[in-house]
């Protein structure tokens, strides 16, 4: 049950970038997003990834992994403008 729980959660918080995520890449329009805030919390996420491989939580690798490759895009983009 707890990674049940943990693998539906981690859909709903990974899910919630992707309106950002086609948002951004459609209208390539990144005004009023900061490149501070996405670096630090792509770091982090990737040091989730990190400490999820650690201790073996599926939930915790798949829901950062997944959250970082929604987010390094939207980072990709911060940082070219």
């Amino acid at each position: 049950m707890p990674e049940w729980l943990g693998l539906v959660a981690a859909f709903l918080t990974t899910a919630s970038f992707v309106p950002q995520v086609v948002k951004v890449v459609r209208t390539r329009q990144t005004t009023g997003l900061s490149v501070g805030m996405y670096s630090m919390f792509s770091t982090g996420v990737a040091l989730w990834v990190v400490y999820g491989i650690t201790i073996g939580s599926r939930p915790v690798i798949l829901a950062n992994a997944f959250t970082l490759a929604l987010c390094l895009p939207i980072l990709c983009l911060l940082v070219r403008r």
